[in-house]
């Protein structure tokens, strides 16, 4: 384990600092008149046909505003592109468009191809940017995580998270069906073990809320465009029948997918360089409180004989790992203690469990009780191992 000694806590203030440094150069202004402009396109196709229930989802979504983490909005245009490339896919072209028995029709799917191209090298970019972030991120915290059990759990919950998202993904590519959802639960579960650890950092008042502040709203106005493109792609291919696209509309298209692409590689390469540099990615327990860093330690504690030492742990998620390591400190000719798990359900109920699949109460217990005249000094550390876990808006979003 690397050693934090000597290192700076990160704060806000120090992130404001640090950040002062990568200033980002606005965004095209025809960002934001783009946008207006394919959102009033939108609504325009909304009178030509009632909506379904899915084209009201994606309307709220839409018009509201975009997740406020940056990773969050980030795995927001990552669904976009898929879903937009999936739309754009020839098969889901209106039958109209896929027969092309107009000029202006093969005119479209010129064009078209030509959009696919651009969200293609787009959602590249965002894919590198995201696997070489993710396994910086696992490596770096992994390199000041202590060389214990806490360690050893988490790699093998890692390894096991991508043996089974990739079995999900090959069975669904087997079928036949669309690989974003599944492939975004992969992706995704890697790291959350991580964040636990560093969850702080990442809270909505903690010291990463600068960085929000400072890369959030150009951010937010990417995922506002992309969302609103989508959205007018769905509406119009159910509708294109009624009324195909004019030439000013196509412009408009063109010019909407140009400058998503290429502000939003932008942001994508700037916030790359950001992230690779920023002292947030140095180390998770320099960023954690001192009764963190203390928690990193083992404890000592007498046992008298005749008794017994608890230690109370409280799991709120389902599948979580409760893990030990203890020892009795030498020196005595009897060095046997014995050991005990007990759980409480939500009832109060009481059992002995070893496997911490359920929420509720833990109780570990070394038991001296049988010793008539010797104490026990026993040496142990006992952590809370939270499982790989999805977000919550994309586990909704697989559901669908």
């Amino acid at each position: 384990m690397a050693s934090t000694d000597g290192l700076m806590p990160i704060t806000r203030a120090f992130l404001s600092s640090y950040y002062d440094k990568y200033p980002f150069s606005p965004l095209s202004q025809d960002v934001s008149r783009l946008t207006d402009e394919i959102h009033s396109m939108a609504k325009n196709l909304q009178k030509d046909a009632p909506l379904t229930e899915g084209e009201s989802s994606l309307v709220l979504e839409a018009e509201s505003h975009p997740p406020h983490k940056v990773d969050e909005n980030l795995w927001k245009n990552r669904e976009q592109l898929e879903e937009i490339l999936f739309l754009l896919e020839s098969f889901n072209w209106p039958p109209a468009l896929q027969w092309q028995s107009t000029t202006e029709d093969v005119e479209l799917v010129s064009v078209l191809g030509q959009l696919g191209e651009k969200f293609r090298s787009t959602l590249k970019s965002l894919q590198t940017f995201q696997s070489k972030n993710s396994e910086f991120v696992f490596n770096t915290v992994m390199t000041y995580m202590p060389q214990d059990f806490r360690g050893t759990l988490i790699r093998q919950q890692r390894e096991r998270s991508e043996r089974n998202k990739q079995a999900e993904v090959d069975a669904l590519i087997n079928s036949g069906g669309s690989v974003y959802k599944t492939l975004v639960k992969y992706l995704v579960g890697v790291p959350q073990v991580l964040l636990d650890f560093v969850q702080k950092i990442n809270d909505d008042d903690g010291p990463m809320e600068e960085q929000r502040q400072r890369y959030g709203p150009p951010l937010y106005s990417l995922t506002k465009m992309v969302l609103n493109i989508r959205l007018f792609l769905s509406l119009l291919w159910r509708r294109f029948e009624a009324g195909k696209l004019s030439r000013s509309q196509i412009t408009v298209l063109e010019e909407a997918v140009d400058i998503y692409t290429s502000e939003f590689q932008r942001f994508i390469t700037f916030i790359r360089d950001v992230f690779a540099n920023s002292p947030f990615f140095i180390t998770a327990e320099e960023a954690g409180t001192l009764e963190a860093r203390k928690g990193d330690e083992y404890k000592e504690v007498s046992v008298p004989a005749g008794k017994t030492h608890e230690v109370s742990l409280t799991v709120d998620a389902i599948n979580s790992y409760i893990a030990w390591d203890f020892s009795l400190v030498q020196g005595r000719v009897d060095m046997d203690i014995g050991f005990s798990m007990e759980y409480t359900d939500p009832s109060g109920q009481k059992t002995g469990n070893f496997c911490t699949c359920l929420s509720g109460n833990y109780k570990l217990i070394w038991d001296n009780s049988y010793s008539t005249f010797f104490k026990k000094v026993l040496r142990y550390k006992v952590d809370c191992i939270p499982p790989v876990v999805e977000p919550e808006l994309l586990s909704d979003q697989v559901d669908e």
